[in-house]
């Protein structure tokens, strides 16, 4: 065998390790006792946050530690067996998270901790900084959703089941501040004022957080809300 011919195939064979080693983070299959990161924490922005949030996907004792008050007052509630496509496993119910209130039951523990993190850390800040008011409640339009995907132009993801299906997305129609002013995303995302800043930065801020993260501009099932969900799709629009 040459050497050009050797030399190919190393190369290849280093990008097929790099893509397994990716694969395994995305997917979520190092243990934490394995990572070079440090476990997820709701206390403060970090770095490296998609396998952070990842590593919580098959570790309730992890999911656990790391739900904790006064960021979210999660509770674990019993599998439920993927059949058919529909199912959820480490999934959480809440009612609080990040100082506002919303009634989520069930949603994956990764999805919990990412919806904190972005409640928390972008929302609340940004709330504050342009309304001087905290962010109180949060428009719930649901979570689960044994469905396909709805909506999308692309052909190959028709048929294809939506993470709704596995408590693995949430949508959000609006926030409530804390003095009674609402702020809804099918009225105000076109707004030219505050209010539809105030959406599109937080839409914005959303894609540190979820792979797939969706708003008014991505299609038409989506003029009412955002959609956010950590499956295996990746797009911020």
């Amino acid at each position: 065998m040459s050497r050009p011919v050797r030399t190919f195939y190393r190369v290849i064979l280093v990008l097929l390790v790099a893509l397994a080693i990716i694969a395994a983070f995305w997917f979520g299959l190092v243990p934490q006792r394995l990572s070079p990161f440090s476990p997820i924490s709701l206390e403060t922005r970090q770095w490296f946050v998609e396998p952070r949030l990842s590593s919580l996907r098959h570790d309730p004792e992890l999911c656990q530690s790391v739900l904790k008050a006064p960021h979210i007052d999660a509770t674990p509630i019993p599998d439920s067996p993927i059949k058919n496509g529909c199912g959820w496993t480490n999934a959480v119910r809440f009612s609080t998270t990040g100082g506002a209130k919303i009634g989520v039951n069930p949603l994956t523990c990764e999805m919990a901790a990412a919806v904190t993190l972005w409640v928390e850390h972008e929302v609340q800040p940004l709330a504050m900084e342009m309304f001087g008011k905290r962010v109180v409640a949060l428009g719930d339009m649901g979570t689960y959703d044994c469905r396909n995907i709805i909506g999308s132009r692309n052909p190959f993801l028709k048929g294809m089941r939506s993470e709704h299906a596995k408590a693995n997305a949430l949508d959000i129609s609006g926030f409530t501040l804390e003095d009674g002013r609402n702020i809804n995303v099918l009225r105000d995302w076109s707004d030219k004022g505050p209010e539809g800043r105030f959406l599109h930065e937080a839409h914005r801020r959303a894609c540190r957080y979820f792979r797939v993260t969706l708003g008014p501009e991505a299609n038409e099932a989506h003029k009412n809300h955002f959609h956010f969900d950590r499956g295996l799709l990746w797009t911020c629009k």
